[in-house]
């Protein structure tokens, strides 16, 4: 499938950098992206004045000594938590094969004794020290190899995924594997996936602006790209106070394909930049559905003026009342966000806010993580098989 060239805001462009100096990778943050890296680092050249602000020194953050000492403290904290949990996980191998358990002290050789291990797992030490002298059975190795693939997806999809996601990925790499044998495998490793909670969503709707027609009525299934965008607003908290994030969404493969993240709910910070991103590398030939609640910022004449100069190509709609299910898809985005990203974080600064969701968003949600919508592919995927379909017709 044949790349046309993309055209990239400044805010894409300055988080791009960002997390180039973040990761300290170069060539991952730009496979994640989908950019070449003589285009990342042109980018770093261009926002030679922006990085000095932002990135001093070898391009960590800029911290204050508040900050260092609670890194100081927080990287203790973590390694005190990382020799709890080596011992619990120890005690959890209790319950497996005795093979599991020999597994367990070998690949911790470099952090707990022999001797020590082998009483907390209760086994003894000549029986482990015959294991290594012996062939492991052929299924176990195999499941050995299995489970460390598993572990890597789980751990990449930052523990979302469950069997059957897990499933799709490891036959996207080759291996021809049951959803219930990966879902023994999982268990066997106590590998759970995380559970979405209840999530709660605001709108503004207390203002004297027209009001759209609901024209999509809860249809979310749409036959081509562009044809349907569904909107929303959320809130993120910090240590320094609330940004807003606001998103559209294409309808056809759930992709992100415009958002903005601001400090204030204006309608030129929110939606208007939002569009500005999801129009940047289209133009517009077929009729467009623009969906969203009946928030001030989607109402107001400077979004709804922009959305006539089209023409008539793009119809407003909106949600009736006080009824979520007529925005689930967005609705359903940010619960994705925020259950299995925003939520594990403790945001102190808000530039470290908008840099985790960046990367979440254009490096994760867009590119790598698999959509039961889309049977369980990554939208990618899915844009490929809709290409080969298309053009075997």
């Amino acid at each position: 499938m044949r790349k046309t060239p993309k055209h990239y805001t400044l805010e894409f462009k300055q988080k791009a950098v960002e997390l180039s100096y973040a990761k300290g990778n170069v060539q991952q943050v730009c496979e994640d992206l989908d950019i070449f890296p003589s285009v990342l680092y042109r980018w770093r050249n261009e926002l030679k004045e922006y990085v000095k602000n932002s990135f001093p020194g070898r391009g960590k953050p800029k911290m204050t000594d508040e900050e260092k000492e609670i890194a100081r403290l927080q990287k203790a904290l973590k390694e005190a938590e990382m020799e709890r949990d080596n011992l619990k996980k120890g005690h959890q191998h209790l319950l497996q094969e005795r093979q599991e358990k020999y597994q367990f002290i070998k690949q911790h050789l470099m952090r707990f004794s022999v001797e020590m291990m082998c009483k907390v797992l209760k086994v003894s030490k000549s029986a482990y020290y015959h294991w290594l002298d012996s062939s492991p059975s052929k299924l176990w190795l195999e499941n050995q190899k299995i489970s460390e693939f598993i572990r890597s997806i789980f751990k990449e999809s930052s523990q979302t995924y469950g069997s059957p996601r897990i499933t799709m990925e490891l036959e996207a790499l080759g291996y021809k594997i049951s959803k219930p044998r990966v879902a023994r495998i999982m268990k066997a490793n106590y590998l759970f996936a995380i559970q979405k909670r209840k999530f709660k969503a605001t709108t503004n709707s207390n203002h004297n602006y027209p009001i759209a027609p609901n024209l999509l009525n809860q249809n979310f299934k749409v036959g081509r790209p562009n044809q349907v965008w569904v909107s929303d607003i959320t809130y993120i908290r910090t240590k320094q106070g609330w940004i807003y994030l606001t998103v559209i969404i294409d309808l056809f493969n759930r992709k992100v394909v415009g958002w903005a993240l601001s400090e204030d709910l204006t309608t030129n910070n929110t939606i208007i930049k939002a569009w500005q991103m999801a129009t940047k590398n289209i133009v517009l030939t077929q009729p467009l559905i623009f969906h969203s609640d009946r928030g001030i910022q989607y109402a107001s004449y400077t979004f709804t003026n922009l959305l006539e100069s089209y023409n008539g190509l793009v119809k407003q709609s909106m949600s009736r009342k006080g009824n979520c299910w007529d925005n689930a898809v967005a609705e359903s985005f940010f619960k994705s966000l925020k259950v299995e990203w925003v939520y594990r974080h403790d945001y102190s600064l808000k530039s470290q806010a908008e840099l985790s969701i960046f990367g979440w968003i254009e490096t994760w949600y867009n590119k790598k993580r698999r959509h039961s919508f889309l049977g369980n592919k990554t939208i990618k995927e899915f844009e490929l098989d809709m290409y080969n379909t298309k053009l075997a017709a």
